[in-house]
């Protein structure tokens, strides 16, 4: 009697076959008679996502066509389908399966939620009824996966973990098909022609972006003005700012100016010195978030990178499981560090952090903590230690970072003492130097952290000693917007569920929340808005769209764009996996919710109201890109321009390759198609107001200069700096 294990991908199969001695088949691994498969086994595969949810016309045929009045789109019971594509691999499935010498199945899915649901579905649409194990293994190096095998899980030990996965991917059914359908019917009416995509996770992620976006749009500037100071005390020279009961900003110019001028050259004397200890705990151990959060920040990889290359990783042997939610391990595992620092010690680049300052970190509770690993443990190096020579150079950078935070965690605190002295001129106007001296580097021996500011370092000041002011300044400066998210910003944000904590809380909140999605979905929910040009991403800075605004206004404040709310979901969700709450409770809550959201929208939709801007801005959907309105004829050739998306460009580039083009946004400023339209008929635009550069803020038209063949600013009076059009 033989055993079939099914792995969720190929390239996983083929590495758990490796360890036995084996035979390719078509679609099929022969593993031969050996210790632990006494009369040998199969090992066989899907392809990611074999099975997919029956789409709307499956359960009804009047269901495919998109109208208000089939709404709400809700199945009795939820059904899956092979996906088409995929047939050929199931029906192998199918026949090792039904095989009567397969008298057992070992479910070799990944060991996470996605993992569980991939594998069940297709035993469940085979109506298998042989018994099941479940093989739950965190690395693919030999010694794990022989140890999995020894210690394959019951079937019932993993089944809740089903329920959640399943649940989730009926509510995401629900949620997706009826509010895809609402709001792109009912934006269809206001002249919107394009699919609006919505989703449970995606459209909350998105209103977050959106709502930041405002607050940037919002936000008034305001001039203000400081004022700087050398000293010279007993032939020791700093720097100081004006402060006045720990304000250093001054609203007005003239007053700025006044205080400079009165303190230029005035006795000074140190009147306070305050020094202040600090230590700082090397990092945890990596989980995905942080480490997307942490290559994004480092590298600029976008989240779904860092997740593609961790894979690639992990399927090698060099990695822990990658989609791990944890940043803890447990003692059994700290047991194996030593033995794996041993051997990253003799790799060329790690040498010089041996010997570690703690040969084990068993006991540090830091990072050790049973309760706190959950399906995995913290993402870290094996025992299959690459030649780092050979990695890919993104793979290697990847590999460095986390092969570091476990060297780190074997390292003493960084002290720092950070100085503030407050220095006294003229007996009146009070000055406040900041600075800070490094006592012990630490675990910052090796990862080095960039400073947000870099502190000067101080003289050794003394209270009481007296000397001379020389150079004073005033500096006019402007107060700024809050910036844009990065992606890898993004990824905390989710995980946070929008919550905005300052870098000292960010852990201790991070270990217990729930937040939009889980460590698996969030960079593909990222790479979704970017595919359904609701966001794009440029020098790894994430801008909305026209069609995002528009969507989250009509939304407006219902559940959809609530990220607390999605939490919640999550959480319950979190709860099915432990058995603690029901799957039908939780598809009744989601099933009300839409019939809600149906029945409002419907009734307020007349009353939508959308900015002028974002109507301008919007693109039609790729569908209708053939119907789309010309703005003006070419400037080098016979062709029209038309909207393009994130451009304007001729109409003639599939034809003749003409390459004229206007950009759409210019020093932050969306140029309008009503603007462009003028322009190009007319020779100008109106009067722009706000772009920015560098050094100010600026109103100005774009004008066509034919001679030069360029587009310019116009300013009333001024001489106008060329500009290149792409």
């Amino acid at each position: 009697m033989m055993k079939l294990i099914i792995a969720e991908k190929p390239d996983q199969a083929s590495t758990l076959a490796s360890i036995f001695k084996h035979k390719r088949q078509n679609g099929f691994i022969e593993i031969y008679p050996n210790d632990m498969f006494m009369n040998g086994a199969y090992v066989t595969w899907a392809i990611g996502h074999l099975c997919q949810l029956l789409p709307p016309e499956k359960y009804q045929p009047e269901w495919k066509k998109w109208t208000l009045e089939t709404l709400p789109l809700i199945p009795n019971h939820f059904e899956y389908e092979v996906t088409r594509d995929k047939a050929k691999q199931f029906s192998i499935i199918k026949k090792l399966v039904s095989n009567p010498s397969v008298h057992e199945i070992i479910h070799a899915g990944d060991a996470g939620r996605e993992g569980e649901l991939i594998i069940r579905n297709i035993l469940r649409l085979l109506k298998c009824q042989k018994p099941m194990k479940r093989l739950w293994i965190s690395s693919l190096t030999p010694n794990s996966i022989k140890e999995g095998f020894q210690k394959l899980l019951v079937e019932n030990e993993t089944r809740h973990l089903y329920f959640e996965a399943y649940t989730r991917a009926c509510a995401d059914w629900v949620v997706g098909m009826n509010a895809s359908r609402l709001y792109s019917l009912l934006l269809q009416k206001q002249g919107f022609s394009d699919v609006f995509s919505v989703g449970r996770v995606q459209t909350p992620t998105l209103a977050l972006i959106v709502k930041r976006e405002k607050e940037i749009e919002d936000f008034k500037s305001e001039p203000y003005w400081e004022v700087q100071a050398q000293f010279l005390i007993n032939s020791k020279k700093y720097m100081g700012k004006w402060n006045n009961n720990g304000e250093t900003r001054i609203n007005s110019k003239e007053l700025a100016e006044k205080i400079a001028a009165f303190c230029k050259e005035k006795a000074a004397e140190i009147i306070d010195v305050i020094s202040e200890r600090k230590e700082f705990f090397p990092p945890f151990l990596y989980n995905l978030s942080a480490l997307q959060a942490d290559a994004n920040k480092r590298f600029k990889f976008s989240p779904k990178k860092t997740l593609d290359i961790l894979q690639k990783l992990y399927q090698k042997g060099h990695v822990s499981y990658p989609r791990s939610d944890s940043r803890y391990v447990t003692k059994e595992e700290a047991a194996t560090f030593p033995d794996i620092l041993n051997k990253l010690s003799h790799l060329e680049e790690y040498k010089k952090h041996f010997p570690l300052p703690f040969g084990s970190i068993v006991e540090n509770k830091r990072y050790v903590n049973e309760k706190k690993v959950t399906d995995h443990y913290a993402i870290i190096p094996t025992e299959q230690i690459p030649n780092v020579e050979k990695l890919d150079p993104d793979e290697r950078k990847l590999y460095d970072l986390i092969v570091k935070s476990l060297i780190a965690a074997h390292y003493n605190k960084a002290i720092v003492e950070y100085t503030s002295v407050t220095t006294l001129v003229d007996g009146r106007a009070t000055f406040i130097s900041k600075g800070k001296v490094q006592m012990d580097d630490g675990w910052r021996k090796v990862i080095h952290m960039k400073e947000q500011e870099d502190e000067p370092a101080l003289p050794n000041l003394q209270k009481g000693e007296h000397g001379k002011t020389g150079k004073v300044e005033a500096t006019g400066k402007e107060t700024q917007p809050p910036k844009r998210y990065t992606e890898g910003q993004l990824i905390t944000l989710m995980k946070t569920a929008g919550k905005h904590i300052e870098d000292k809380e960010l852990e201790r909140v991070l270990a217990n929340t729930e937040g939009l999605g889980t460590e698996a979905t969030r960079a593909g929910i990222i790479t979704m808005l970017k595919e359904r040009k609701y966001i794009e991403v440029t020098k790894n800075i994430v801008y909305p769209t026209a069609k995002a605004k528009i969507l989250i206004q009509a939304i407006g404040s219902e559940i959809l764009a609530s990220p607390e709310m999605t939490a919640k979901w999550e959480q319950k969700l979190k709860e099915i996996s432990e058995g603690s709450f029901s799957p039908k409770s939780f598809m009744e809550q989601t099933n009300k919710m839409m019939m809600h959201l149906i029945s409002v929208c419907v009734g307020h939709s007349a009353e939508w109201v959308f900015l002028e801007k974002d109507r301008e801005g919007f693109t039609p959907g790729k569908k209708k890109s053939k119907y789309n309105e010309k703005l003006g004829p070419c400037k080098k050739c016979d062709g029209f321009l038309i909207d393009k998306g994130s451009f304007y460009g001729c109409t003639n580039f599939t034809k003749i390759k003409c390459d004229f083009t206007l950009s759409k946004k210019i020093l932050g400023k969306l140029i309008t198609q009503k603007n462009i339209k003028k322009l190009l008929t007319e020779g100008a635009t109106d009067v722009i107001e706000g772009f920015k550069n560098k050094e100010k803020v600026f109103n100005a038209s774009l004008v066509w200069d034919n001679t030069e063949k360029k587009v310019r600013f116009s300013f009333q009076n001024t001489e106008s700096p060329k500009m290149e059009q792409k």
